[in-house]
C-alpha cells in the first residue's frame, strides 16, 4: 500500500506571474573597485535603457557573492562600501529603483540555492575550459573552488528570474553559453523549467580602452588604467595629458592617424559629431596638437559626467534613498525568486516540495 502526501504549500503562492512570452532581461555587475566609464558604457547606460523598455522585466543585481571569488580583487573591509557606491553610481547614472528591480544579490538567499542544484549536475571539465577560470587561475597558487564554479553561480543568477535576455561584455559570452546548457541539461532531467537566455552585446562601446594604453579599462590594472565614474574633473584630466596618442605624431606638425589613437577612441563615446570629425580632421592634417585634442575631449567628459557626479553628490548625502531602493529591490527580487525554487525542489524530488510517497506493509 502507497500513501501520497502533498507537498507544503508555498508562501509566494499570490506572487503575480509573468506573462508568458514577454521578455525579460537580467545582468549583475560586480562590486570591486570603483564604477569607471567602461562600466558605464558598456553596461550602467545600457541597464537604464533597458529598464525604460521593460520596467519591473528589468532585474538588475550586484553580485556581492561573486565578489570573493577572486581573492586578488576581494577585500572584507571595503566589499560593503564598494556594494554602496556602485548602487548609487547605478542611480545616479539613472537607473530607478521605482522602475526596474535593482538589488544586492546577498540579499536574496535563493541565488545560492539554485547555485548549489546546478553545481550536483554541471561537469568539471566544462568549468576548467572557462577562458576566465583559466586566466585567473593562472595568477594564484592556491585555487579556490569558487573560481571554478563562478558561471554556475552565474547561471543561477539568470535562470532563477527565467530571464531570456542578458546584456553583457565580450568577455562574458562564454559564461552565457554554459548557463544555456546548464538550463538545457536541467530541463532534460526534470522537465521543462528555463528558458535558454541569450547573450546581448550592445554595439557601442564594447570594449572601452584603459587610460594607459590597455586593451580594455579594467579595475584589475588598477587606478592608472582606469577613469571613474565619479572622479574629479581634474584627477581626470591628470591621466588624460599624459596619456599615449599615436606615436607618429612627434612634433606638433606631424599628421597623425586618429584610427589608431586612444583619445580619438574616447572622443567617440564623449564628444559630438561635429567635435568628432574636427578632430579627425585636425588630426589626419596636423591641424591641431595631441593637447589641444585632450582639451576637446575634457570638453565632452565634463559635459557627460558633471550631472552624474551632481546626482551621486546628492545621493551620498541621503544614504537612505540607495539603502531603501535596494531593500525595494530585494523584496521584489525574492517574490520572483522564491516560487521558482518552490519549482525546482519539487521537480527535484525534495521532502517538503514534491509529494511524498510512503510504503506500507502489505
Amino acid at each position: 500500500m502507497t500513501t501520497m502526501l502533498p507537498p507544503s504549500e508555498s508562501t509566494s503562492a499570490h506572487t503575480p506571474a509573468r506573462i508568458p512570452g514577454m521578455t525579460r532581461v537580467f545582468s549583475g555587475i560586480q562590486p570591486t573597485g570603483e564604477p569607471h566609464i567602461g562600466n558605464y558604457f558598456g553596461a550602467m547606460r545600457n541597464y537604464v535603457r533597458l529598464g525604460e523598455q521593460y520596467g519591473q522585466d528589468a532585474i538588475y543585481c550586484i553580485v556581492d557573492l561573486h565578489a570573493p571569488t577572486n581573492p586578488l580583487a576581494y577585500d572584507k573591509a571595503t566589499l560593503a562600501r564598494l556594494t554602496f557606491e556602485m548602487a548609487l553610481a547605478n542611480m545616479a547614472v539613472g537607473l530607478d529603483p521605482q522602475k526596474v528591480v535593482f538589488f544586492v544579490q546577498s540579499q536574496v538567499r535563493e541565488h545560492a540555492e539554485l547555485g548549489w542544484m546546478f553545481t550536483l549536475s554541471t561537469p568539471v571539465g566544462e568549468l576548467e575550459r572557462m577562458t576566465q577560470y583559466k586566466d585567473k587561475a593562472g595568477k594564484l597558487e592556491s585555487i579556490p573552488a569558487g573560481l571554478l564554479m563562478y558561471p554556475v553561480l552565474q547561471a543561477a543568477d539568470i535562470l532563477l528570474y527565467k530571464a531570456d535576455t542578458v546584456p553583457v561584455g565580450e568577455d562574458q559570452v562564454q559564461h552565457i553559453e554554459l548557463a544555456r546548457e546548464i538550463a538545457r541539461r536541467f530541463n532534460h532531467h526534470y522537465g521543462d523549467t528555463f528558458p535558454e537566455p541569450k547573450a546581448v552585446l550592445e554595439k557601442a562601446a564594447l570594449r572601452v580602452p584603459g587610460v594607459d594604453g590597455n586593451a580594455k579599462m579594467s579595475k584589475s590594472k588598477g587606478e592608472s588604467s582606469t577613469i571613474g565614474l565619479l572622479e574629479p574633473v581634474e584627477s581626470i584630466w591628470a591621466k588624460i595629458r599624459p596619456a599615449p596618442t599615436d606615436p607618429a605624431r612627434v612634433r606638433r606638425t606631424d599628421p597623425g592617424n586618429p584610427d589608431i589613437c586612444l583619445i580619438f577612441d574616447y572622443h567617440k563615446l564623449f564628444s559630438d559629431d561635429a567635435t568628432i570629425l574636427e578632430v579627425n580632421e585636425g588630426c589626419r592634417t596636423a591641424g591641431i596638437g595631441c593637447i589641444d585634442c585632450k582639451k576637446r575631449l575634457m570638453v565632452g567628459i565634463e559635459r557627460e559626467l558633471t550631472p552624474i557626479q551632481a546626482r551621486a553628490a546628492d545621493l551620498r548625502a541621503h544614504p537612505d534613498t540607495v539603502l531603501g531602493g535596494l531593500e525595494h529591490g530585494a523584496e521584489r527580487a525574492r517574490a520572483i525568486a522564491a516560487p521558482v525554487m518552490d519549482e525546482v525542489r519539487s521537480k527535484m524530488g525534495f521532502l517538503g516540495a514534491a509529494p511524498l510517497v510512503l510504503e506500507q506493509p502489505s
